[in-house]
């Protein structure tokens, strides 16, 4: 039977060779646009993302308390029923960054999403649907902070 001593060293050893041969995985490298995420409005991060003038519609929906207590964590989410949607996301209007999420969609992934963001007042929040041809359409919803997450 191996000690708890010799186990780790075994271990380290592979490690060592599987890291030698190229084995193990890099840094994660995430893929991100930084022009939507430094944009100030819904057209600006829109338009960064390569989609047309957004369009408000009913096969979009945002759903979220109409007073958050805390917003540091703001329960939101988002839906379409729109055919061939490949990017949903959720914005904040008054948020130094507006885009606070962004979800890309194929045919295997239902575009209905929940998350939770982080809100420093009062707000008007969209739930934008783009799609594959590049129009866009979007739900909103103002939700009232009582609590400011964004450093207040």
């Amino acid at each position: 039977m191996h000690t708890r001593r010799e186990m780790l060293a075994h271990g380290a050893t592979v490690a060592g060779l599987l890291a030698a041969g190229g084995l193990l995985p890099m840094q994660a490298q995430a893929a991100w646009n930084q022009a939507a995420f430094e944009a100030k409005s819904m057209a600006d991060c829109v338009k960064a993302l390569g989609g047309s003038a957004p369009v408000e519609s009913k096969d979009v929906t945002i759903t979220g308390p109409d007073i958050a207590e805390n917003g540091a964590v703001v329960p939101v989410g988002c839906a379409t029923t729109l055919p061939g949607v490949k990017r949903m996301m959720i914005l904040v209007e008054k948020n130094p960054s507006v885009l606070a999420s962004i979800f890309d969609v194929n045919d295997a992934v239902e575009a209905n999403f929940n998350t939770r963001v982080k809100m420093g007042q009062s707000s008007n929040v969209f739930a934008v649907a783009m799609t594959a041809d590049g129009k866009v359409h979007y739900a909103q919803k103002e939700i009232k902070v009582t609590l400011g997450g964004c450093g207040g």
